[in-house]
């Protein structure tokens, strides 16, 4: 075992009160307990400029994976028996590697999601692309804010909403949401520094407006926490509201959300091949290893269960209030 498997915690912020300070009354350690997911994060190349996006993502991004890296990821992905794996970006799709990614990982056997901002359907070139969803069978997670198109648009840009409820209604006619079982999920993030309300309560709002609207259907809704990092992070800074944001954060701390952090049993590959313990770590430059990074292909699952996760005052936005991940809340 590396010394860094042997240590509780590892935090790269230590203020009075910062995370691994607070997380260590409340358990022994924070470590991998298994590895269901493999997220790969394709690049930071989008065709929108997100003002909650944690990636930082944009039009004039040049971060992108290219098919060498992905070929050894996929090598890697095929040794191992990890039975599900998560793409994401910037927007994905825009890779030009992506639909390769995705057959050689269906054709693994493995289930594959899709992290879509909807909008990137209509961009010139990509007409093949809710048919490719369909054929391949990929669970779709949309990014919708809300079901207003004015916080729609003042969060994402003017026009996304629109195109967003186009996007979704393609969706259903080509068999995701209901009553089909090819899936389709809706993701949403609060317009500026406050907490997602409760997940329950809102994907009955989203199901209700989005079918007595437009005639959306979906199987399920996210909610997920604003993080203070990147874009966000900058948006905070100027608007002056980051020391309250991460005031809020630690005020609504749960210890409750610690069993379910998506980073005890997923990891994260960035656009390098550079191993994270989550795509927020990823994004802060908070690779795993000890004194260097450590790509995905130098090391095996197994080397990496039991390992502990890298902290900082971030993580408070997974585990304030009802917790947030990937898939939504966790406690």
């Amino acid at each position: 075992m590396s010394s860094e498997q042997s240590l509780p915690l590892i935090e790269d912020e230590t203020p009075a009160g910062g995370f691994a300070q607070r997380v260590c009354g409340d358990t022994s350690s924070l470590d991998r307990k298994s590895l269901t997911t493999l997220q790969i994060n394709v690049g930071k190349l989008c065709n929108q400029t997100c003002e909650h996006c944690h990636v930082g993502a944009g039009p004039h991004r040049k971060e992108i994976m290219t098919g060498e890296t992905a070929d050894r990821i996929l090598e890697w992905l095929a040794a191992s028996d990890i039975p599900a794996v998560d793409i994401t970006g910037g927007a994905p799709e825009l890779n030009p590697g992506f639909r390769r990614i995705v057959e050689k990982t269906r054709a693994l056997g493995r289930h594959v999601m899709v992290r879509c901002n909807l909008t990137v359907i209509f961009e010139p070139g990509m007409e093949w692309l809710v048919d490719f969803y369909r054929d391949q069978r990929v669970e779709i997670i949309c990014s919708l804010p809300c079901y207003l198109e004015e916080n729609v648009d003042t969060q994402r840009g003017v026009g996304v909403y629109e195109k967003s409820i186009r996007a979704l209604k393609l969706l259903n006619e080509a068999g995701f949401g209901p009553p089909g079982d090819l899936l389709l999920k809706l993701v949403y993030n609060p317009v500026g520094a406050h907490l997602p309300p409760p997940q329950q309560a809102l994907e009955e709002d989203y199901r209700r407006e989005l079918g007595e609207r437009f005639g959306v259907r979906f199987h399920e809704l996210f909610t997920i926490t604003n993080m203070p990092i990147t874009r966000f992070s900058s948006y905070l800074k100027v608007s002056g509201q980051r020391e309250s944001y991460m005031d809020l954060l630690r005020s609504a701390y749960n210890p409750d959300t610690l069993p379910g952090l998506m980073c005890r049993n997923l990891i994260s590959v960035g656009w390098e091949g550079t191993l994270y313990d989550c795509d927020f770590n990823q994004m802060l430059d908070m690779a795993i290893g000890n004194g260097r990074p450590l790509k995905l292909w130098d090391t095996s699952p197994e080397d990496l269960l039991g390992r502990a996760i890298r902290v900082g005052d971030h993580c408070f936005g997974c585990t304030a209030g009802a917790g947030s991940s990937c898939g939504g809340t966790i406690a």
